[in-house]
């Protein structure tokens, strides 16, 4: 605890031999039980957060576990638009009730909530981190096996939020091959072990290119330092998936559900194995 302590756990990420974590974690609806929660993250956008969320979710629902997406990404978000989804969510006084995508995985997104897709979230910190607790909180979820969370990138508001309020077993950071982005990483990655978050380890997405003609596979940011990364902090590169234009298509056109590629494979394996420990 510092000098300056206010006491107020809720706005600080300081380590403190006074805060129990779990004291800080919302209420999950009452009518709702979620048995493991996983965020998906990355120190910046556009390296493919969303793609490996909506796949894991893909992976584990085939597996026959009860799964959910909640898309915390509030002022960017895209899942609904890789499930297809285009109805609203409804509600009542009971609470929120997600939308279920074709192959029935409970998805929250503000998108849901939203007139227009293509409106837009022009909110402070306080009122993100607020529906983030909401979608927790007041949304009826139903019995989950295993809840992925679509985090926005970097180490903001909504992160902090997340990882203090929300029960979460394990976290997935996302990057890809360029030194920059891995030094962004390390950002993500100390975030979380300051906030005592487990990480399950990284996913480099756009990591090669593999020649359809010959097969060779081509590295198009050069020599990966995702690895050098991953041994820094004792972490294991869960997968590495390649620049495959159908992934870009299917979470476009809305059929992210129908992706065929076995890349992330051993990472639903993996957890896979925490959900039914």
């Amino acid at each position: 605890m510092t000098k300056e302590c206010d006491h107020d756990c809720s706005s600080c990420s300081e380590s403190c031999s006074e805060r129990d974590p779990k004291s800080m974690h919302e209420k999950l609806n009452n009518l709702s039980k979620v048995k493991k929660v996983f965020a998906v993250m990355s120190g910046k956008g556009g390296v493919g957060k969303s793609a490996v969320t909506s796949m894991l979710a893909v992976l584990a629902n085939r597996m026959g576990f009860k799964t959910a997406i909640m898309d915390a990404d509030i002022t960017g978000p895209s899942i609904p638009r890789a499930f297809g989804i285009k109805t609203k969510a409804d509600a009542s006084d009971l609470g929120i009730f997600p939308i279920k995508s074709g192959f029935g995985i409970n998805i929250m997104s503000i998108n849901l909530l939203l007139e227009n897709e293509t409106d837009p979230v022009i909110w402070r910190g306080p009122i993100l981190a607020g529906a983030i607790k909401q979608f927790w909180t007041d949304v009826i979820w139903d019995e989950v096996d295993v809840m992925f969370i679509d985090m926005p990138p970097g180490t903001g508001d909504v992160p902090l939020t997340v990882f203090q309020s929300l029960p979460i077993d394990g976290i997935i950071v996302v990057t890809s091959p360029q030194e920059l982005v891995a030094m962004i990483v390390s950002k993500a990655v100390k975030m979380a072990k300051e906030l005592k978050v487990p990480v399950l380890g990284l996913v480099e997405n756009m990591s090669y290119v593999k020649c359809p003609k010959c097969g060779e596979i081509i590295k198009i940011f050069g020599e990966s330092k995702t690895e050098e990364v991953a041994q820094s902090f004792g972490l294991e590169v869960l997968a590495k998936i390649p620049v495959d234009p159908k992934i870009s298509a299917a979470s476009d056109g809305g059929t992210i559900e129908f992706f065929d590629g076995s890349f992330l494979d051993d990472l639903a394996k993996k957890i896979e194995g925490i959900i039914i420990a």
